[in-house]
């Protein structure tokens, strides 16, 4: 799955909100949350902070009511009638909540239609229809920035630790999978540590906001080979991503745009590594521990995503390999949407760095060209002062 397109900026999100008139209608009524409290069972202790409505669904109501007018027309449009037990019809914001529940909170199928008073069978269908509406309706939610917000992009990360230029940050988690036994016998699904895992690649801006994700690869490839199997790695090869301009350093240095990433990852002209040798200079130490504490956006976005969309924390019962990178997706949308919805219960939320515990760092030991490393250590030597005029 290569570069998918991102968000619109906030005000631009909320005016479309503003136009939903949800006051006016059954599916946007206040009403609705009132009643449908009342009907589900086993899932109103509010979180420290949150309210009833933000503790079950991870996100706040105004968000809630957005989700709904994104994917109303796609999910409305078919015919199929979901019902619960009792026989009662599930409107939009039944349908959505349903959905929501089952992303956000891991449960099982049964699990979730026996607290919402339906059987796992309709809870399937009507997640599954959530997820593809939302594949049609937000993908614009996560995209690769425009040069405008690029620019900005590229100014608060030099406000983290200094890094001049800088585009984003890459990442890869495992989302791991407990799968039948037949599935087992076979180990193209098994990883390094021995789970059953698919690999998700991310490349993250200075607000934890997704830009770019690469999945459905199993999680024994190491980060190089799924960097490379990339639509990314191409484009950038190409000559056709982080191709802004470059900016001049002390000594007449100029750098090109650019990414950052772990010793996983190869030192590429266009992707920063740390330094891995056992004896550092005082600058090459300097560089590492700024590196690392820019770094860590992309880190507590991965945390974030798997702390409050379970479904892909832990180990996933049995899924469809084939469904599970549009899940995943899905997920990355949803937490792109709360963050250009600046949803305040994300505020309320922890933040967390550890996003694939059981897992140790790999390096890299290829080598692109010999002059980035050059073009490392001039960097090196800016951040700490030490480069020539």
């Amino acid at each position: 799955m290569g570069p998918i397109r991102g968000y619109r900026k906030r005000r631009k999100t909320e005016k479309m909100v503003e136009q939903m008139d949800f006051a006016n209608s059954e599916e946007g009524s206040v009403d609705w949350w009132d009643d449908f409290s009342k009907r589900i069972s086993g899932l109103l202790s509010p979180s420290k902070g949150l309210d009833k409505f933000e503790s079950v669904f991870k996100i706040s109501r105004k968000t809630f009511n957005y989700i709904c007018s994104l994917v109303k027309d796609p999910m409305m449009a078919k015919p199929k009638n979901f019902t619960f037990l009792n026989g009662k019809s599930m409107s939009l914001n039944d349908q959505v909540a349903l959905a929501l529940r089952r992303l956000s909170s891991g449960e099982s199928l049964i699990a979730v239609g026996d607290s919402f008073g339906t059987n796992h069978s309709t809870v399937s269908q009507v997640t599954w229809r959530f997820i593809e509406a939302v594949e049609q309706t937000a993908i614009h939610h996560l995209r690769w920035p425009t040069d405008q917000e690029m620019a900005r992009i590229k100014t608060e990360f030099e406000h983290i630790q200094g890094f001049p230029n800088c585009c984003g940050v890459i990442e890869t988690t495992h989302i791991t999978m407990l799968l039948p036994l037949s599935d087992q016998l076979s180990d193209d699904w098994l990883d390094r540590s021995n789970n059953h895992s698919m690999i998700l690649q991310a490349i993250v801006d200075p607000t934890m906001r997704f830009r770019d994700i690469v999945t459905g690869w199993p999680g024994k490839m190491n980060e190089l080979a799924v960097l490379y199997s990339s639509t990314f790695f191409n484009l950038c090869e190409k000559g056709e991503r982080l191709k802004g301009k470059k900016v001049k350093l002390s000594g007449g240095v100029k750098l090109r745009e650019y990414i950052i990433g772990d010793l996983g990852f190869p030192q590429l002209p266009w992707l920063m590594t740390p330094y891995k040798e056992k004896e550092l200079s005082e600058f090459e130490l300097e560089f590492n521990k700024r590196h690392f504490e820019t770094r860590v956006v992309a880190k507590r976005a991965l945390a974030r995503l798997k702390e409050v969309w379970r479904i892909i924390q832990g180990n996933m019962w049995r899924p469809d390999k084939h469904k599970l990178p549009r899940v995943i997706l899905v997920c990355c949308i949803l937490h792109n949407i709360a963050i250009d919805m600046e949803d305040e219960v994300m505020d309320e939320l922890p933040l967390c760095q550890l996003h694939d515990p059981g897992y140790q760092q790999e390096g890299c030991e290829y080598v692109d060209d010999k002059s980035c490393f050059v073009l490392r250590d001039k960097l090196s030597l800016y951040l700490s002062g030490r480069l020539p005029p």
